[in-house]
């Protein structure tokens, strides 16, 4: 009799769902639940506006995942949902929201349905800025040695600037709020009955450290009087290791999804991170690149060093015994789609249309017949400012080069330069820093779709790139994990090691440099990193000096 797990991964935009065999990794049915609501960056369901730098997500549309999701597959599959045992559930973080006590989120509450702070706060939203910049300095001047862990920055995409933004701007909300939790551990909540703590996010997100645990109570008075009980009252949950059964799938959900009451239910996870096991890697200097809208760079190494600009080290962050090191990329698929979407010329489209392509497949047809360098063009990733390695959500893309004679296909072909350039960077502040950087592997929509990309990456990064062998790469990462919580003695793993051997898988196709590309993308990379240098380490900081005129061109209209 096989048994299978379920993999449920929440993204951006959708919630996707796999079955997968434990004993082969087989993918036996899958399926996608679009959020209703999407990303709400203007407005609340109600109308109410949102300010600048907002990302905000409706919690009704993750339960909505599971409830139309799993029962679609478990259709689709054909198989006999006894056998499933266990799910796994991985999120895109820091994604946080305020709940009560019995995890009902404060914008179900009647009179919050029109208060942004009463909704999920999406990973990309960068509304609080200011009070990242204010967690930093504070830090700095207190000598706070754990800062050194998250590349000397925290963003404002992490827990605490996120959450000190609501204590500012809407002090009800936080008052009202029993928890502060992220959604990864939210959403296992909701499936278990039981409140649990994902080490990944914590650690991660919210500064906590196996050893050391959270900053200080001084720390956080330091930053507001207010937050010195954050901790104790708003986060005091104990902090579960990855792999770990964090409950069993309560008698109301297992209705709800058409599954056995009891079956394992994993510890929360991140997406990026539980997809490393989901491509066999198990051990250190193996760089995973989960390339989708944003890019998220994963890597492991056998000690804990201080690396300028990376989001965070974390002891079994990933995987256990290693320390899991994350970077990341704020701006790549979404940097392509807004090209597309507000720069390309109609006849563009309509040739494409005639020929019966897709407008990216189309592009990449025109792109891919110039040579590395032919167009002349540079450009900085930073259309969504630049997680790694400047840590500065103010930061704005530039394109450099243009003449009349430019044309839309090579500008494409530059903004997808521009994202290998991102990633060499990343990859070059590892190695001096002492983490080495063996091997590359690629993870998500663009690695499945688009060689011409692949190919700019290897021959950019001068290394091959492997590819996952899944189109689901975090769904198959959380199918893994459930297996471990679920346990040998049910038909699934052990160890996470066992699993991802048994369960991940990569595609035959490597991508490997063209030494001729090579050279060229050699003397490119000098120029990104000049300008890199110069407008994203204070010489010059007119892309901030335009941000904020333009935030108070708005105000005043």
């Amino acid at each position: 009799m096989a048994n299978y797990t379920i993999g449920v991964d929440y993204g951006t935009l959708s919630g996707r769902v796999v079955i997968v065999n434990t004993a082969t990794g087989e993918e036996v049915a899958g399926a996608v639940y679009e959020y209703p609501h999407g990303v709400m960056d203007t407005a609340l369901p109600d109308g109410t506006r949102l300010g600048q730098d907002y990302a905000l997500q409706h919690p009704q549309d993750y339960l909505d995942v599971l409830t139309n999701a799993i029962p679609q597959a478990l259709s689709v599959s054909g198989i006999d949902p006894r056998d499933v045992i266990g799910i796994g559930t991985d999120f895109t973080a820091c994604t946080v929201l305020p709940v009560k006590a019995d995890s009902t989120p404060l914008c179900f509450l009647p009179g919050y349905e029109n208060r942004p702070h009463a909704y999920v706060k999406l990973w990309k939203h960068h509304a609080a800025q200011d009070r990242a910049n204010a967690l930093n300095e504070t830090a700095h001047a207190r000598g706070e040695d754990w800062i050194q862990r998250y590349g000397g920055k925290i963003s404002s995409e992490w827990e605490v600037p996120k959450v000190w933004e609501v204590l500012r701007e809407d002090p009800q909300v936080y008052e009202e709020m029993d928890c502060w939790v992220e959604a990864a551990d939210w959403i296992v909540w909701r499936l278990t009955g039981v409140q649990s703590r994902n080490a990944c996010t914590a650690g991660y997100k919210a500064m906590w450290h196996k050893r050391d645990g959270y900053p200080s109570r001084e720390f956080y008075e330091a930053l507001d009087p207010r937050l010195g009980s954050l901790i104790c009252e708003k986060c005091s949950c104990p902090v579960s290791p990855l792999g770990q059964r964090a409950g069993g799938l309560t008698p109301e959900m297992a209705r709800a999804l058409g599954l056995t009451p009891g079956i394992a239910v994993s510890v929360g996870n991140v997406d990026a991170h539980v997809c490393v096991p989901a491509v066999k890697i198990t051990g250190p200097g193996k760089m995973l690149a989960i390339m989708g809208t944003s890019t998220c760079h994963m890597l492991m190494g056998e000690r804990e060093c201080s690396v300028p600009g990376i989001c965070g080290v974390v002891e079994d962050g990933i995987l256990p015994g290693l320390y899991g090191y994350e970077a990341g990329q704020s701006c790549v698929g979404d940097h392509f789609a807004w090209f597309i979407d507000n720069c390309l010329p109609a006849a563009y489209a309509e040739e494409a249309k005639a020929q019966g392509v897709g407008i990216h497949a189309f592009l990449r047809q025109k792109a891919q017949k110039l040579k590395a360098g032919e167009s002349g063009l540079v450009a900085l990733d930073w259309w969504n400012g630049n997680r790694s390695v400047l840590v500065d959500v103010d930061l704005t893309g530039m394109l450099l080069g243009m003449t009349l004679q430019t044309k839309p296909e090579e500008i494409y072909r530059a903004l997808i330069e521009a994202t290998a350039y991102g990633t060499r960077r990343i990859i070059q502040s590892f190695e001096e820093n002492g983490v080495p950087v063996e091997e590359f592997y690629a993870s998500g929509g663009i690695s499945q779709k688009d060689p011409m990309t692949m190919q700019i990456y290897a021959d950019v990064l001068g290394k091959p790139v492997k590819i996952a062998g899944s189109t689901q790469g975090p769904a198959l990462g959380s199918a893994i994990f459930a297996a471990v919580a679920a346990g040998s003695g049910a038909g699934g793993y052990d160890t996470v090691q066992d699993a991802a051997m048994a369960m991940g898988k990569l595609k035959d196709v490597v991508y490997l440099p063209d030494p001729e590309s090579a050279a060229v993308y050699d003397r490119l990379y000098a120029e990104y990193q000049l300008l890199h240098d110069y407008f994203g380490r204070g010489e010059n900081n007119v892309m901030k000096r335009l941000k904020a005129l333009k935030k108070e061109v708005q105000e005043k209209k």
